[in-house]
């Protein structure tokens, strides 16, 4: 079992591909690139902590955006999490379709892989958190790549800056063993 982290795929939704700039030519293309790479990384066991905005951020008429989204979800391999981000609206109603969604979590060291410390898991990035001076780690997106590092113990997961996949553990830790930490 592995344990993934990923933010802001916004299936479904035509206006990221120009908002962010994303490589695709349609959004059916876009969507299917990134359950492709998640399903080629992503075993069934796994772990996913998905942290916000992972559908259009509302209906796109009647039931059709609602009953795609569910349909959208049933393909990703793994334990799907969920933190909820601002355009959550649909995700928020398929609660079943998710072990859980929650505005904030915190994953304790004493259930992650040895040596990995505490971590805070947030939508939006936040400036502190808890147990931050004691290392704790704080992942997050919502920003699309465009929050400069502060030399704080945190980074964005979303798709746009992981090559529209998620990011594993073992990444996470990479990572941030090249962060100077400032407290």
């Amino acid at each position: 079992m592995n344990i993934w982290f990923t933010s802001d795929q916004h299936y479904q939704s035509p206006s990221i591909i120009r908002i962010c700039a994303r490589p695709f030519a349609s959004v059916e293309e876009m969507n299917e690139t990134m359950i492709a790479r998640h399903n080629e990384l992503v075993r069934p066991g796994d772990l996913v902590y998905n942290l916000g905005d992972i559908f259009l951020g509302r209906r796109s008429g009647q039931n059709k955006g609602l009953d795609e989204a569910v349909q959208l979800r049933k393909r990703l391999t793994g334990q799907q999490y969920l933190i909820l981000g601002n355009h959550d609206e649909l995700a928020k109603e398929m609660k079943e379709q998710f072990v859980w969604s929650k505005d904030l979590a915190r994953l304790r060291s004493k259930g992650l892989p040895e040596g990995i410390p505490d971590i805070v898991l947030c939508h939006y990035a936040m400036r502190s958190w808890e147990k931050q001076v004691h290392g704790s780690w704080h992942l997050y997106g919502h920003s699309h790549g465009n929050l400069p590092e502060d030399g704080s113990l945190s980074f964005d997961v979303g798709v746009d800056c992981w090559g529209y996949r998620p990011i594993s553990i073992e990444e996470v830790r990479e990572k941030m063993e090249t962060i100077v930490p400032v407290i």
